[in-house]
């Protein structure tokens, strides 16, 4: 009975790989010094009927939606005895063959000249793919195992750093269609740096750092240290590291000045595009997007919103969670490098008046709430447009919405609870990450119920905060920590911004338009003078004052000269014809973060204990 059933299993299992034939990609670069690749798809064993084949719209860790098909041509259609088949094209990047008899090769041309974490990049020093901008994939074979082989490789002397599940003969193996479009692969003559981790199940994953930069391996040797110490910072958080699928984590480097930038998190590898001139000498500046991307190893690619679930490759996944997904870890990327050593508690600072002024001083932030902001990245994640939008009035980024409510949240649960923001994750990885058990809003909320025993507090912060628009006392909890939230510019007058940022970080909103007068080429946002003044993007300010007005700095000259309450005339045009209006002056509402010492004031003994405990290591 044992051996009937062993030789059933096995008939069971040469059934599903029958069923299963891999699509089999090769991917050669014959013409790689003008940014081509030439790519190859083989299907075998297709189902009888037309046979449906595209190329993305998005990709993962991305939240909008591109065009990728527009990078592609020459695409060909061939039986299994190379005889040309008929081929359709439906849409953009959509193609059908009607015709068959069970084996299809698909060739097509691949153009690549966009360094950074979505598209892909070739050139005759390396190939910088991300899979959804490479391959052409199948309707109905989304669940089949893939292998891809990279031809040419020794003739460019390349090597691939990638998550693919290396077979040998520069070939890789993916198990399915998710997977593959999961893992950006580097081929180049990069530099390599290992470590293993002990992981508290025992095991010991190996982390590599490939770096494809104008660096000695000395360099990229003592880089990796700084990234092996953040990755034990991470670890402490969530108290053990994933369990990485073939065993180990790649950190896939490119660094040169002419690249797009980028970081892009995936499930067992990092794609991170940086635009200095190499490694040395800017080491603190890189980090902050390794940090930030491998925190997100834990949330976003285990702890997963539901809403990411599956990976629609044919247009962007709309999520309500990017306040936790993005924000949460853009907190803990700029909070770990601090326990690190990496960056002084006053540079944290810095990064935590940047955070309250997202959320008290934007419009978007003002007027809708982080849930709402989560859903906007369809169109704010990248996107591509090239008609203006009203970003600066409905719109802050989820990143630093985000991080600026778990600022909030983490110093509630430490004054409140006697617990941290560490301990909520923690829980979450616990019930959602580590068994992979995808989460929505309620998820959330129920966790925090669960972690403080207090399913009031828990409703009503995702009822103000999350769901809603309302603003934590921030200065009443930094306050706890022995920190003051004040005025950055006190006494300083204030227009608003059209053309410079009102609190670090933001994008300038204007530029000179190359004639007479100072063009307003973004939305003014609402809650500043220049808007009350009814100026808005498209008019041209000529004169402040009855001063010409050239460039943005003739305009903030005249207004720095002012105080509060204070007026400016302004002359301007527009297509209606030449205006006059009055701007009355407010107070720059930015704030800024400083210590009790700073300020001449004395912390309390429990003030320099929770800021101690916030912000020191957690590496025992």
């Amino acid at each position: 009975m044992k051996k009937l059933l062993l030789t059933v299993c096995a008939f069971a299992l040469m059934v599903t790989a029958k069923a299963q034939a891999p699509v089999v990609y090769t991917i050669a670069f014959p013409n790689a010094a003008h940014h081509e690749a030439e790519i190859s798809m083989q299907l075998s064993q297709v189902p009888a009927g037309a046979v449906k084949f595209r190329m993305s719209r998005s990709s993962p860790g991305r939240y909008a939606t591109h065009e990728f098909g527009k990078n592609v041509y020459n695409v060909k259609a061939y039986d299994a005895q190379g005889k040309p088949l008929a081929l359709n094209q439906l849409e953009g990047d959509v193609y059908v063959v009607q015709q068959h008899k069970g084996d299809i090769k698909v060739t097509y041309t691949l153009f690549g000249n966009w360094v950074d974490g979505t598209y892909a990049g070739i050139d005759e020093s390396h190939a910088h793919l991300n899979m959804p901008a490479t391959l052409m994939w199948t309707y109905g074979m989304d669940k089949r195992p893939i292998r891809i082989r990279f031809a040419d490789m020794q003739k460019h002397g390349w090597k691939a750093a990638t998550q693919l599940n290396p077979e040998g003969n520069d070939t890789y193996f993916a198990p399915d269609l998710q997977y593959v479009m999961d893992s950006p692969t580097e081929l180049s003559a990069y530099k390599e740096a290992s470590w293993q981790v002990t992981n508290t199940n025992g095991k010991k994953p190996l982390i590599k750092l490939t770096a494809h930069s104008d660096d000695d391996q000395a360099t990229v040797d003592n880089f990796a240290k700084m990234v092996e110490r953040m990755v034990l910072e991470e670890k402490a958080v969530f108290g053990e590291l994933p369990d990485y699928d073939f065993g180990n984590y790649t950190f896939i480097d490119d660094v040169y000045p002419t690249n797009a930038g980028d970081g892009m998190e995936h499930r067992n590898s990092t794609c991170i595009v940086q635009t200095t001139p190499k490694i040395a000498g800017f080491e603190k500046r890189l980090l902050g997007t390794f940090s930030h991307e491998y925190f997100h190893s834990w949330n976003v690619e285990r702890i997963r919103p539901k809403t990411l679930e599956p990976f629609n490759f044919e247009h962007a996944n709309m999520s309500n969670e990017l306040w936790l997904a993005e924000g949460f870890t853009q907190y803990y990327g700029e909070l770990v490098l601090t326990r690190a050593g990496f960056d002084s508690q006053e540079d944290y600072l810095g990064t935590i008046g940047a955070l309250v002024n997202s959320v008290l001083i934007t419009p978007g932030a003002l007027h809708y709430s982080p849930v709402q902001s989560s859903r906007y990245a369809v169109y704010a994640d990248a996107g591509v447009a090239i008609d203006p939008t009203n970003k600066n009035n409905i719109f802050t980024s989820y990143y630093y919405y985000g991080a600026a409510t778990a600022l909030a949240l983490d110093l509630r649960l430490r004054t409140e609870f006697k617990l941290t923001l560490d301990d909520y994750m923690r829980a979450l990885w616990l019930a959602h990450g580590k068994p992979e058990k995808s989460y929505n809003l309620t998820d959330l909320q129920n966790v925090l119920a669960k972690l403080t025993g207090n399913a009031a507090f828990a409703a009503d912060f995702f009822t103000k905060y999350i769901n809603g628009t309302n603003k934590n006392n921030y200065q009443e909890l930094l306050d706890r920590a022995g920190l003051i939230l004040q005025k950055a510019r006190p006494g300083k007058a204030w227009a608003g911004r059209i053309g410079s940022p009102v609190f670090r970080g933001s994008e300038g909103a204007a530029r000179g338009n190359g004639t007479k007068g100072f063009l307003i080429v973004s939305s003014v946002p609402n809650n500043t003078p220049a808007y009350k003044a009814g100026l808005d993007a498209g008019d041209i300010i000529t004169a402040a004052d009855d001063k010409p007005v050239a460039e943005y700095k003739d305009f903030s000259q005249v207004v720095d000269e002012k105080k509060p309450g204070d007026q400016v005339k302004v002359t301007y045009s527009n297509r209606t014809g030449i205006h006059t209006t009055t701007i009355t002056l407010e107070e720059d509402p930015a704030y800024e973060v400083i210590t009790y010492e700073k300020a001449g004031k004395t912390p309390s003994a429990s003030q320099l204990a929770l800021r101690t405990n916030w912000l020191s290591t957690k590496v025992k």
